[in-house]
């Protein structure tokens, strides 16, 4: 008892008592832990060997979605295969069309131009061009399309031809198709036939235009060619008429007259009427064959 009332003995007395516990207290601890251990392999030796095998299934669903993914990315190779093959074709076919393609966006600007377009038009480059741009002040011949499909109708006043494409992409306007008098950059004088058609989607919603370009001069100039050789072969015609008339009133008088000098006049008359008549017809089978030969040139 003397020496447990020494202070420092009763320091290590309680300071001895306390390790003894703390060591107990972590035994039973690391005891428990490695039970706890224990028991947790066990659980899971007896989880891999259940006969559910969920990791087989896990590695079943990989194996399939691997499969589904060889497959679509399959499936997309091919699309843009025949993706660039369908493009590869529409650029072949619009570099070897005559007729002049312009496609043309919601916004007005040009898209797209082949090659036969850009020489009719007289254009290096139409790329981002809108219809002002490239027609400028060009106007329509007949006006309306609805002019050439009903030509029992009054011809409406020539319409420019930015204003068709207007009515086109902003006025909702079905194909509309027109001619026109152009002249290119250059100064060149082309005559021009127009078709403007509005490209829609599935939802009717106005994708963009397209416009098809046909260079008619020659078949213009022969229609005026044409035009110009009926107006004259009916002049001509008149002028036939006349004459056989003149010579025919001078051969009756001759054959009426007693006159032999009266009917010698009228044989002179005859005479002089025919020369005329003959030259006349002459120059006019000569100018008519020389137009054939350049018409045929032309066409070459």
């Amino acid at each position: 008892m003397r020496a447990l009332s020494n202070p420092l003995v009763l320091r290590a007395a309680i300071l001895l008592f306390c390790s003894m516990a703390a060591f107990l207290i972590g035994l039973i601890a690391i005891r428990a832990l490695r039970k706890k251990i224990a028991d947790d392999g066990d659980l899971s030796s007896a989880a891999v060997a259940s006969p559910d095998m969920p990791l087989h299934l896990y590695s079943t669903v990989i194996q399939q979605l691997k499969q589904q993914k060889h497959e679509i990315s399959v499936q997309s190779q091919a699309d843009q295969h025949r993706s660039r093959i369908s493009e590869i074709l529409s650029q072949a076919v619009l570099s070897n069309l005559s007729t002049g393609v312009l496609v043309f966006g919601t916004s007005g600007l040009v898209k797209t131009a082949n090659p036969a377009a850009k020489e009719i038009l007289g254009f290096a480059s139409i790329t981002g061009m809108n219809s002002e741009d490239i027609f400028r002040a060009a106007a329509t011949c007949s006006g309306d399309s609805s002019a050439q499909v009903f030509p029992d109708e009054t011809v409406s006043e020539p319409v420019r031809i930015a204003a068709e494409f207007d009515a086109v992409l902003h006025e909702g306007s079905g194909r509309r198709q027109v001619e026109a008098e152009y002249r290119t950059p250059a100064g060149a004088e082309r005559f021009v036939s127009l078709t403007i058609v509005p490209v829609r989607g599935e939802d009717s919603s106005l994708l963009g235009v397209v416009c098809l370009i046909d260079d008619v001069t020659k078949l213009q100039r022969i229609l005026r060619e044409r035009e110009m050789s009926s107006e004259l072969s009916a002049e001509k015609a008149l002028q036939l008429r006349n004459s056989l008339a003149t010579i025919s009133g001078y051969a009756r008088r001759s054959m009426a007259s007693t006159d032999p000098g009266q009917a010698a006049q009228f044989a002179a008359d005859i005479v002089q009427e025919a020369e005329q008549l003959d030259r006349s017809i002459g120059g006019f089978l000569c100018g008519k064959r020389d137009a054939q030969v350049v018409a045929a040139g032309n066409s070459d």
